[in-house]
């Protein structure tokens, strides 16, 4: 069920424990039972309700706050999830806060695009191991960018030994480009910057996959769906 983006294992447990599972239409009431791959695999309605109700949120995160539990002194990004900093439809209710899982970390140094989501099929599917969703930055350096640091930031990179996927990278000014990734290492901009004789300066995620920044304000939030 996870394999098929129907839901995590996790909830897949508890659907199948409360039986709300149908293979082939029949109820599967048995953890861990295998079943064909050909099999037809479903939800009954109150689970398919239920999981459409998950709550999914894009804030537009400032420089200085953490995006997951911060250590003391530091605020976390998920403070900025109150009414006030609202933007769009949808009616908040602070139970919404609940579970939210950052979905593709930011640093406290950048800012931008942070998705917090309750639903974990989307989240796998962002950061996953084998995810080949694109992650988009735009990021201003301390010098001007060379012909050959833009073809090493591309492809040939390693961070921690292991080789980087290919990256499209374009300068947009002398200082200043626009780079799509489709991995998340820690601080893996920065380090790739620094390997190729540049310092990330300033550093903003505008896009994760068809999560768009768009014209949300800074430290502000709008719902995506679940509402």
């Amino acid at each position: 069920m996870a394999t098929r983006g129907i839901c995590s294992r996790r909830e897949a447990d508890r659907y199948i424990e409360r039986g709300e599972v149908l293979v082939d239409g029949e109820v599967i009431a048995t953890l861990g039972q295998r079943v064909s791959p050909n099999s037809h695999i479903e939800l009954r309605h109150s689970a398919k309700k239920e999981q459409d109700k998950k709550v999914t949120i894009l804030l537009n995160k400032p420089i200085g706050y953490v995006s997951t539990q911060p250590e003391k002194g530091y605020k976390a990004a998920i403070e900025l999830i109150v009414e006030e900093n609202q933007v769009g439809p949808g009616r908040f209710d602070p139970r919404h806060r609940k579970k939210l899982a950052v979905v593709g970390r930011l640093d406290i140094d950048s800012k931008g695009l942070l998705l917090l989501t309750q639903d974990g099929t989307l989240a796998k599917k962002i950061i996953g191991e084998d995810s080949e969703v694109e992650k988009e930055y735009l990021v201003r350096v301390d010098r001007k960018i060379s012909d050959s640091a833009l073809e090493n930031l591309r492809f040939g990179l390693k961070i921690d030994g292991i080789a980087l996927k290919k990256a499209q990278v374009e300068r947009i000014k002398p200082d200043l480009m626009r780079m799509v990734l489709k991995q998340g290492k820690k601080r893996q901009i920065r380090r790739m910057c620094e390997q190729v004789g540049l310092k990330a300066i300033w550093l903003k995620r505008i896009r994760i996959g068809d999560f768009e920044l768009g014209d949300l304000p800074e430290g502000k939030w709008r719902y995506f769906c679940g509402v």
